[in-house]
């Protein structure tokens, strides 16, 4: 009898032993995946792309006549890859899936004048403020005198981009809009006449109405807010860290200011 529970307890310990074993094996290994899926720095650089997913918004990101994608933002996210040992990708989003399109990892980043909004800073990790930035009312020049306060807007119809911080602002202000695709969108719908107005970015603003520009007939009038641009990734992701580096070298160095001059948008960069 004796020898049997000697044996039965020998079985036992070689079990627990074994299992221990394996769970010990089994911890390296998540260990060692977790690690791996910790790091988007050493994930970029496995695949060699930093991917990083835009709209065509001149003038931060917009292809030129021969289909290359430019502009500050552009111009930037490209040396910040070239500082990983990377290659920028750019991909084009519908910008109400951002954070779903990160989260998916069909992309690495938001870097397309994002405004830094309570929304975004509580879906994404993002980098420090890079450019300051406003919301303006677009509408035809013609009548632009009607147009000067925020009381007279509330009879217009508005087009703006969805999820946008300009979709956020007629929100506030219970205007009556209608959701496009991208800024660029809402200017043709104003343009169109099918918009009374649109509300975008005052660096977009700058570079697309007016005289000299694409859509001459427009022009801006109300400024509805002040806000700021980021960077967006991944929650936990460490190229947060490492863009804000970059920033800093690229503002000392006098390269950011480079950037920022070929584009007219010196005046709202922020000091790193």
């Amino acid at each position: 009898m004796r020898k049997i529970l000697v044996l039965m307890l020998t079985f036992v310990i070689a079990l627990a032993v074994g299992a221990c074993g394996n769970k010990e094996d089994g911890n390296k290994e998540t260990s060692g995946n977790a690690s791996s899926e910790e790091s988007d720095i050493a994930y970029v650089k496995d695949k060699g792309t930093l991917v990083v997913g835009i709209t065509d918004f001149e003038p931060m990101d917009y292809k030129d006549e021969s289909g290359k994608w430019i502009g500050f933002d552009a111009d930037m996210a490209k040396a910040f890859a070239e500082s990983l040992g990377v290659k920028a990708e750019f991909v084009e989003i519908d910008w109400d899936n951002k954070i779903m399109e990160l989260d998916g990892k069909t992309i690495d980043c938001v870097w397309n004048g994002m405004t830094l909004t309570d929304e975004v800073k509580s879906a994404m990790d993002c980098s420090n403020a890079y450019c300051n930035n406003a919301q303006i009312v677009i509408v035809p020049a013609d009548q632009a005198d009607k147009y000067q306060d925020q009381d007279s807007l509330k009879d217009l119809t508005f087009a703006v981009e969805a999820g946008s911080a300009g979709e956020e602002q007629v929100k506030t202000l219970g205007l009556n809009y209608t959701a496009v695709k991208a800024q660029a969108d809402a200017l043709m719908e104003v343009a169109a006449g099918t918009s009374d107005a649109a509300v975008i970015d005052s660096l977009m603003a700058a570079a697309m109405v007016g005289e000299g520009t694409s859509y001459a007939d427009l022009t801006y009038t109300v400024g509805l807010n002040n806000e700021e641009y980021g960077v967006g990734f991944r929650k936990g992701s460490d190229l947060v860290a490492a863009l804000n580096e970059f920033f800093a070298s690229s503002y000392k160095s006098g390269s950011m200011t480079s950037y920022a001059e070929t584009y007219g948008v010196q005046a709202a960069v922020i000091e790193q």
